[in-house]
């Protein structure tokens, strides 16, 4: 049952760090579009591997940014040079993954010919285009309100089509 309880933890630990921090969710976002343009790409098993790990690596440094970052605001209630330290080279290690990882999907995805299946793709099937534009201004919102905004934001809609007595 330990075992079990630590998967709870840890589910809600990133669930924390989602609805907490945006960079988190830029990273689930565009990793969920790299997952979904891949396709258009030739791509190996080897190179999904690669993907992968880069994108754990990625959350992973955000996560322990996070965690440390917590932490830190936890022992300081004033300004503490040492804590800004802490979290400076936290944020560090962010960014030296992120860096590193556009690096890998420029090495994974620098196919030339995979752009060109792309546009015509999304030129052929204008459907699918607007399907992509929508679900990027989707995804905009997801990472500027995060769930907890969004949550808020319908919540604050249908208290004022109460008041205003409309229908949803």
């Amino acid at each position: 049952m330990k075992f079990l309880r630590s998967f709870r933890y840890a589910f809600r630990g990133i669930a924390y760090c989602i609805k907490n921090e945006r960079n988190m969710r830029v990273h689930t976002a565009v990793a969920l579009y790299v997952l979904v343009l891949s396709p258009f790409f030739e791509l190996t098993v080897s190179q999904y591997a690669i993907l992968f790990v880069t994108f754990s690596a990625v959350m992973a440094a955000e996560m322990f940014n996070t965690a440390s970052e917590e932490l830190a605001d936890l022992t300081a209630s004033n300004y503490n040079h040492l804590v800004r330290v802490a979290k400076d080279v936290a944020a560090g290690g962010v960014l030296i993954c992120a860096v590193f990882a556009i690096a890998v999907g420029v090495c994974l995805f620098w196919q030339p010919a995979a752009f060109v299946r792309m546009w015509y793709y999304f030129v052929d099937k204008p459907y699918m285009a607007a399907a992509l534009v929508f679900s990027l201004l989707l995804a905009l919102v997801y990472v500027v309100l995060g769930p907890l905004g969004i949550c808020d934001l319908a919540r604050r809609g249908k208290e004022k089509r109460k008041k205003t007595g409309e229908r949803p």
